[in-house]
């Protein structure tokens, strides 16, 4: 079977949607914030780990698993959910957020990129078939077209060439690719001009994927700009397809895209944070490494019944942090996604009962996050 989509409720007084997206390896409850594994494993967790905490989908990274270990290694070992023993859905991206991180060891043609691996400085040429070919392999349930990430800022002749080249390179992609249960998302580009977004989003649905991902996106600009990147298009976009936001992870952005009709979310946030001893709450951020903390024997989040927050103090998290104990940045992390998987399904119930704008003011309120603004 390949991936479908349900849409099972609008909202009526924002542009929320309640979705169920049908994968081969199981159903997923959208809107959904999605745990990134970059090198097989979401890092410092098990994966009874991220079933206990309620993970649906996990969202693994092609460029590095096609480095290391391989994707025919990955292959020869059943796939991606056999290699890391995680039975449920996958997606896995393209290299094209790679296109630009690695931005100084990469070369763009219209055929595809040349990368040079940051690991011993080889040479890699990706096409948008090679992404496909390798995206097969590991065998996750949704794979992404390989796109052209533009950085912020950039110029409307770089924006406009990138969007373009993303688009031919779909439709590379979608004429290469087979595989008996696995779907291909294309990637709507265009960095932030609102015409070139436009044209993207029309282009691209074109090619009638079974699911749309906004792309270049959270790549530095001010969180107002991609509330009106996504103001102009996100509704436009089709109805009855998963809506997808990629590298989007703080609370507030989060909840902003599900007001304005975003299904899918994914993001390294929740787990780098984590491994510098800061914690998501429903009060704010606590970082909880300062020396404030050294004797605060409460839980991270008052309003958390975690793993976490169900068995320790701040101060013994600290202590374990400060001594360079790994279980210190496993609590970390273990809060950090169980707070993002139960805000989107406190934001699904709340979907459905027409709350949603009260509960994102109420969170505000409580939420000291001082990056919001």
């Amino acid at each position: 079977m390949t991936t479908s989509f349900e849409l099972l409720y609008e909202s009526q007084e924002t542009n929320a949607r309640l979705g169920k997206l049908t994968t081969a390896h199981g159903v997923i409850e959208t809107p959904v914030f999605m745990p990134v594994g970059t090198q097989a494993t979401v890092k410092t967790m098990s994966p009874h780990e991220l079933k206990e905490i309620g993970a649906e989908i996990i969202l693994s990274n092609t460029y590095h698993l096609y480095l290391r270990p391989g994707h025919k290694l990955i292959e020869e070992a059943g796939g991606l959910h056999k290699f890391m023993a995680w039975d449920k859905p996958i997606l896995t991206d393209s290299g094209g957020f790679q296109v630009f991180s690695l931005a100084d060891l990469r070369d763009i043609e219209e055929d595809g990129v040349t990368f040079r691996s940051h690991i011993d400085g080889s040479k890699h040429f990706f096409t948008p078939e090679r992404a496909m070919e390798i995206q097969m392999s590991l065998g996750a349930d949704i794979a992404m077209a390989f796109d052209i990430c533009s950085p912020y800022p950039c110029s409307y002749e770089h924006a406009l060439e990138a969007s373009d080249r993303t688009t031919r390179w779909a439709k590379r992609c979608k004429d290469f690719h087979e595989h008996p249960y696995q779907s291909v998302f294309g990637i709507i580009q265009g960095s932030m001009f609102p015409d070139l977004r436009k044209k993207s989003m029309m282009e691209i649905t074109d090619i009638d994927f079974p699911g749309y991902a906004i792309g270049g996106l959270s790549v530095g600009e001010p969180k107002d700009i991609m509330y009106e990147v996504l103001d102009h298009i996100a509704d436009e976009m089709p109805r009855n397809k998963p809506r997808y936001l990629m590298g989007v992870g703080s609370p507030d952005c989060l909840l902003e895209a599900v007001r304005r009709g975003i299904d899918m979310f994914d993001c390294v946030l929740p787990t780098r944070i984590a491994r510098n001893g800061t914690a998501m709450t429903s009060v704010g951020k606590v970082v909880v490494r300062n020396a404030t903390y050294i004797k605060d024997w409460e839980k991270l989040d008052p309003n958390c019944s975690c793993y976490t927050c169900s068995n320790y103090s701040r101060a013994y998290i600290r202590h374990l942090i400060k001594t360079d104990e790994i279980l210190g940045i496993r609590l970390t992390t273990i809060h950090n996604l169980s707070f993002l998987i139960n805000l989107m399904k406190d934001a699904r119930l709340v979907i459905k009962e027409e709350r949603l704008d009260n509960f994102i003011k109420d969170f505000y309120e409580a939420y000291e996050d001082r990056d919001r603004k």
